[in-house]
C-alpha cells in the first residue's frame, strides 16, 4: 500500500506543485492520476521513488516512511517508465533491460535471462535484443522501458505520461499490453496521464487534479463518468463525453465501457 499523508511541494520560488494531498493507494490498484499541466500528477508519482522531496508530510510504502530508505536502493525496487522512454543509448535492446537485474546483484547470465522473459513479455522479438535504442520505432522503445521497469521485480510499477508520444494506434496497443500485464503481474501501478480517456481505459481508480495538486475527485470511472463531483470535473470529462458519447454495458457480469459505435473503451472494476 501507498500513502500520501498531507503532503505538499512548495518551490524556493514560492510556487506550489502541491498542496495538503492525502491519499491511499491499495495493494494491486491501478490508480491513474489525471490532470492538466501543472496539476501536480508527475510531481506527486516522482515522490514515490524519491525524485521529488516533499516539503512537508510524508509517503509511506506498506507503512514505512520512503524518506528512511536509501533513495537508490528504492529506485531499483521500484519499476519506472518515464514519458520518452530514457533508454541508454550506448546499449543494446538487452543491456538497457539487464540493468536492473544486475545492479541487484544478480549475475551477468541470470540478468540477461530475466531480460529476455521480460522483453518476450512485452512483445520484443529476440531478432531486435541486439539493436541500440536509435533503431527503433517510438513505440518499440517504449515497451522495452516497460520491460526494463519490470525486470526489477518490485510489486510497484509507477507510469509517468508513458504512450503520450506514440501515434494512436500503437498507443492503444501499449495501453492494452499494461492491462494485460496487470492480469499476469497483478502489481501496484501509479499511472500519470493528461488523457481522461487513457485514464478510464486503465484506472481502477481516478484522481482527477487542478492546478496544485488539489484533488476535484477521487472515483471508479463509472462513479466519475456517472456523478460528476462539480463543473469543474464535469468540463474535464465533458468534451470526452461529447466527443465519444460514453456510456456502460454489461456483458457477462462485467460493466463496459462503450463508445458511439459501441467500441470498447474500459472495463470498470466493482
Amino acid at each position: 500500500m501507498i500513502t500520501f499523508n498531507s503532503v505538499s511541494k512548495i518551490y524556493p520560488s514560492g510556487a506550489k506543485a502541491v498542496e495538503d494531498f492525502s491519499l491511499e493507494i491499495s495493494t494491486g490498484e491501478t490508480l491513474v492520476l489525471v490532470g492538466s499541466s501543472g496539476s501536480g500528477k508527475t510531481t506527486l508519482l516522482r515522490m514515490i521513488n524519491r525524485m521529488e522531496e516533499p516539503t512537508e508530510g510524508q509517503v509511506l510504502i506498506n507503512d514505512e516512511d520512503v524518506s528512511s530508505r536509501d533513495p537508490v536502493i528504492l529506485r531499483r525496487n521500484i519499476g519506472y517508465v518515464p514519458q520518452n522512454a530514457g533508454l541508454m543509448p550506448h546499449q543494446t535492446v538487452l543491456e538497457n533491460v539487464a540493468i536492473l537485474p544486475i545492479l541487484q546483484g544478480y549475475q551477468k547470465n541470470e540478468s540477461r535471462d530475466k531480460a529476455g522473459m521480460y522483453l518476450e513479455m512485452v512483445g520484443i522479438d529476440q531478432s531486435m535484443w541486439k539493436r541500440y535504442p536509435t533503431q527503433l520505432s517510438g513505440g518499440q522503445a517504449q515497451r522495452v522501458a516497460v520491460a526494463r521497469a519490470l525486470a526489477c521485480e518490485g510489486d510497484i510499477l509507477l507510469m509517468d505520461e508513458p504512450f503520450g508520444a506514440v501515434d494512436p494506434i500503437v498507443r492503444r496497443e501499449l495501453q492494452d499490453q499494461v492491462k494485460v500485464l496487470k492480469e499476469k503481474l497483478d502489481k501496484s501501478i501509479v499511472f500519470v496521464t493528461h488523457d481522461i480517456e487513457e485514464a478510464f481505459y486503465l484506472g481502477t481508480r481516478i484522481v482527477i487534479l487542478k492546478k496544485g495538486g488539489e484533488v476535484a475527485q477521487v472515483g471508479t470511472p463509472q462513479e466519475i463518468s456517472e456523478h460528476p463531483e462539480d463543473e469543474f470535473v464535469s468540463s474535464f470529462i465533458g468534451d470526452f463525453h461529447h466527443e465519444r458519447m460514453l456510456h456502460i454495458v454489461n456483458e457477462d457480469g462485467r460493466n463496459i465501457v462503450v463508445d458511439e459505435s459501441d467500441r470498447a473503451i474500459g472495463v470498470i472494476s466493482e
